[in-house]
């Protein structure tokens, strides 16, 4: 494609041609938000309960012939580990004749479990060199900033020159933390475990898409990773690319795989989430168990919780800037209380002067006639050229298009506007204007590929930003 920009040689999978024509944000029917589940299967009642082992047991034993710490153990309920424990043997050998002190049920289960041999030597080769200790207290921050509402994107291993600028703007603004040592112990103190778990639940696969083919290539890093660094152990992610026709077809776009589900819910990227779990299958079932970074968690299934737009106070007046077209900050009572990552759906989409911050448009699907933008047929002198979708008035008839009807991209977590949209207008006006701001069915890579909307955050900020934007806010550009 020569001459093209490089920024637009990568678009969303499936809207290749998409990216082309004009689309309008359209309502969906709350009944069409998530998949609905199989009935659970009854657990059935145990007919008894297991023996308990009796208190009616030894204090002391004497070792017969033949006998084995191992045998030893499951006759009176104990660990090897904990018969040398008691005992202070250092090795498994017994001889016949030695007596062995047999602890009480209530002695035993105050009794810490040794561990291992086998897993003390994990726990050293896990041991950390100051270059790791590093990184988890930039990990640390990276959640701690999150927690704050002052975001540089998805959690990642190594963070880039955005969290050093959003790491500078927070330490600015807040006074405890003017200094590393304040910033430091403040983020200690907030996020003591840097690190959490979550397991998959049976209703989180309401919205995870049934499985289809999906795999993790065996093959570790790409050739531009670092040895030695985190990102060099990164498997290479193999997922179905949807084609439009599926994309359409689809009754809910969903999350593709669990590995969605749970790094949006905590707000990282995926490759890292498969990194800190590369133990659990290709497609974790329910039960799964993830580590986590310990943010505060997106929960979907409450994300439409009303209100979800604060009431407007005098008292304490809301507004709100995009700084570059790559962040939103915004304000309460001229204090900065959140920072968040932003980028245009497309290249040429951008704003000026005053706008206004009106009504949200939750589960968002989006709706076209196929028909082509009109500034790719014809130049414009528009004060902000280059829109992707209509404002949501009127739909075009059929007779100005090709198409005898609209075609739809259904609601959902992975609609390129995400699971909100927020309508804007020029400053003095209620009219909504052709783009918004939305959420992203590309969290991972919206500051790179090229898809359909206007100003897109993650689904986790945008959820953020509507409890905290009243209607009317003013949105300033910078």
């Amino acid at each position: 494609m020569p001459g093209k920009p490089a920024a637009l040689k990568r678009i969303e999978p499936g809207l290749e041609n998409a990216v082309k024509w004009e689309w309008r944000v359209a309502p969906s029917d709350e009944k069409d938000w998530g998949f609905k589940l199989p009935d659970p299967t009854p657990t059935p009642t145990p007919s008894a309960s297991p023996p308990s082992l009796s208190e009616n047991r030894p204090s002391l034993y004497e070792v017969k012939r033949g006998d084995a710490l191992i045998l030893i153990g499951k006759r009176f309920g104990m660990t090897v580990p904990q018969i040398k424990a008691v005992n202070g043997l250092k090795d498994d050998k017994i001889r016949a004749g030695q007596i062995l002190k047999i602890p009480t049920l209530a002695e035993l289960s105050a009794m810490p479990t040794p561990t291992p041999k086998h897993e003390r030597a994990k726990t050293a080769d896990r041991k950390l060199n100051p270059e790791t200790d590093i990184e988890l207290d930039k990990l640390r921050l990276e959640v701690f900033l999150d927690r704050e509402r002052f975001s540089a994107g998805p959690i990642v291993a190594e963070p880039g020159p955005t969290f050093s600028g959003v790491l500078l703007l927070y330490q600015s603004t807040h006074e405890d933390t003017k200094d590393d040592a304040l910033l430091g112990a403040k983020a200690k103190t907030v996020v003591p475990d840097i690190f959490t778990h979550y397991k998959l639940k049976a209703e989180d696969f309401r919205f995870i898409a049934p499985p289809k083919a999906e795999a993790v290539d065996a093959k570790r890093a790409p050739a531009h990773a670092h040895p030695g660094k985190i990102a060099a152990r990164t498997p290479a992610i193999k997922v179905a690319r949807l084609t439009y026709q599926e994309l359409i077809e689809a009754s809910m776009l969903a999350y593709r795989t669990p590995w969605e589900f749970v790094a949006e819910r905590f707000h990282c990227q995926e490759s890292y989430l498969r990194i800190l779990n590369d133990k659990l299958p290709a497609v974790p079932a329910v039960g799964a168990e993830f580590r986590v970074p310990n943010v505060i968690p997106f929960e979907i299934e409450k994300a439409f919780e009303e209100p979800l737009q604060p009431q407007a106070d005098p008292q304490n007046p809301v507004t709100a800037a995009v700084i570059g077209l790559s962040q939103l900050n915004i304000y309460q009572n001229g204090s900065l209380v959140a920072v968040l990552p932003m980028s245009p759906a497309r290249p040429g989409l951008h704003g000026r002067n005053s706008w206004t911050i009106l009504d949200v448009i939750p589960r968002p699907r989006l709706a076209t006639f196929q028909r082509e933008r009109k500034e790719l047929t014809q130049k414009t002198s528009s004060p902000n050229p280059g829109t992707s979708l209509p404002s949501p008035s009127p739909a075009p008839t059929a007779s100005e298009t090709g198409l005898p009807s609209e075609q739809y991209l259904a609601a959902g977590p992975r609609n390129p506007v995400g699971i909100f949209w927020i309508n804007l207008a020029k400053s003095k006006s209620t009219e909504p204007l052709p783009y918004g701001l939305h959420g992203t069915s590309i969290p991972d890579q919206m500051t790179i590929e090229e898809s359909i909307g206007g100003f897109r955050l993650t689904n986790w900020d945008i959820a953020r930003a509507v409890r905290l934007l009243p209607a009317g806010t003013p949105l300033q550009w910078k």
